[in-house]
């Protein structure tokens, strides 16, 4: 009796939370489109509406309106479309890469132009060089970082220990990663494989992530910061490609042809691989899911270590009223906090893109617990940004392309590369 009383009066209280936050959306006086790129539904968006609610609570006249409009090329096109049509958002969140391709269609306003008192200013300094560095060009701060990866190896400790390897020891150059590999691919009675040393994904729309941090390893850049010339063709962006074939052809510890970045995490996880490239985004399911002992690592380097930075920021459209975009640059700040960004971070497995965030309890009782995410955290200085450029979507399918016709043999990587760097000069021509 006591129970259903006591579940009444809680039942009573959530559903008079809902009456209020929608009087408050009723009652307000600005209204605001915030586009997101996740598929309907879902864990992540139970978090973006509990952000939502949390910030009309505290800003009555504003009401923001949620929309998930699918993956990161999903969205762009939606809010490129929304625009165009005199109808766009307020804010989204889109890829830091996205950033050339929005300012050329005149579609964005710079978000530092919003930041004029102390207090913005301050909040503008919290964030980590390396990310915001993504989103500054013509001497304008674009975007706000939000959601921001790193990537990491991870490696199956007991199966360095099965072959005779420091499970403790990771490695830290390029001939340390090749000599681990050859130690633990193992070899059925017929002389398949049953297990790969190293796997490094060439598919579509993680190539470019991945040979951008594998060229950063070899001391070179793939794009310069303005995003107007690629340097394809300098040797050490050519060495790093013969590497990353020649761990197929020549070393025989990664997987011939294209491996998969959606299948890497299952493949380490059925111990079909010892060590896979990923995302920081991936550590919560390993962790929750792997049935051996794993470690999480900076990349090796040749013989510097370097990663390359992902993931996406915040965007204020420039047709938005000016109501609407002052709305907008708050909601920015709130969802950018260090105490936000802290949660969502260890809700998600992104990367909180604050000093700040890391100081908070949250983030600390996080860290203690998994110990792994500092890994993410401590190679930050040693990332780059991610292949960004002008016309993005057509310099990096020119690219990717590239990449895949070395990997799968059809190409020499001098060649491959060779020809990308000519089809991409005409594309980026006119931004010269």
């Amino acid at each position: 009796m006591l129970f259903d009383r006591c579940k009444a009066l809680r039942l009573t209280a959530v559903s008079l939370s809902y009456l209020a936050l929608g009087a408050a959306a009723a009652l307000a006086e600005t209204k605001i489109d915030f586009y997101y790129p996740v598929q309907v539904g879902g864990p992540v968006t139970k978090v973006i509406d509990g952000y939502v609610e949390k910030f009309m609570a505290a800003n009555p006249d504003i009401e923001v309106a949620p929309i998930y409009a699918g993956n990161y090329n999903d969205t762009t096109t939606k809010a490129l479309t929304a625009a165009k049509a005199g109808t766009p958002p307020s804010v989204a969140v889109l890829l830091a890469t996205d950033v050339f391709t929005l300012i050329d269609e005149d579609v964005i306003e710079p978000v530092g132009s919003f930041a004029t008192s102390a207090e913005d200013k301050t909040w503008m300094a919290g964030f980590m060089p390396a990310y915001l560095k993504s989103a500054q060009t013509d001497g304008q701060l674009w975007s706000v970082p939000f959601q921001r990866s790193t990537a990491v190896l991870y490696y199956n400790k007991q199966a360095f220990k099965d072959a005779g390897l420091d499970g403790e020891k990771f490695p830290t150059t390029w001939e340390e990663m090749v000599a681990a590999g050859k130690a633990v691919t193992t070899k059925d009675a017929t002389g398949q494989v049953t297990r790969w040393g190293v796997g490094i994904a060439g598919n579509v729309g993680s190539a470019q992530w991945l040979f951008g941090a594998l060229s950063a390893q070899n001391g070179a850049r793939l794009v310069n910061d303005e995003g107007t010339e690629t340097d394809l063709t300098d040797p050490k962006v050519v060495e790093a490609l013969q590497f990353w074939v020649d761990m197929s052809a020549k070393d025989g510890i990664h997987p011939p042809g294209i491996f998969e970045w959606g299948t890497a995490p299952a493949d380490f996880l059925a111990g079909r691989v010892a060590m896979i490239w990923h995302t920081t985004g991936n550590l919560t399911n390993l962790r929750k899911n792997a049935t051996f002992e794993f470690g999480v690592a900076p990349f090796p380097g040749n013989p510097d270590p370097a990663s390359v930075l992902g993931g996406g920021n915040l965007y204020i459209f420039k047709e938005a009223s000016d109501e609407q975009k002052a709305a907008a640059f708050k909601l920015i700040k709130f969802l950018t906090s260090d105490e936000i960004l802290a949660d969502w971070a260890v809700q998600t497995g992104y990367v909180a893109p604050r000093d700040g965030s890391w100081k908070t309890e949250v983030l600390k009782t996080y860290v203690a617990e998994a110990p792994q995410a500092l890994v993410a955290l401590k190679q930050i200085p040693d990332s780059v940004p991610e292949f960004s450029t002008h016309e993005n979507a057509r310099t990096t399918k020119i690219l990717n392309d590239a990449l895949a016709a070395a990997l799968t043999g059809n190409k020499t990587p001098a060649e491959a590369l060779g020809d990308a760097q000519a089809e991409i000069d005409k594309v980026l021509k006119a931004y010269r």
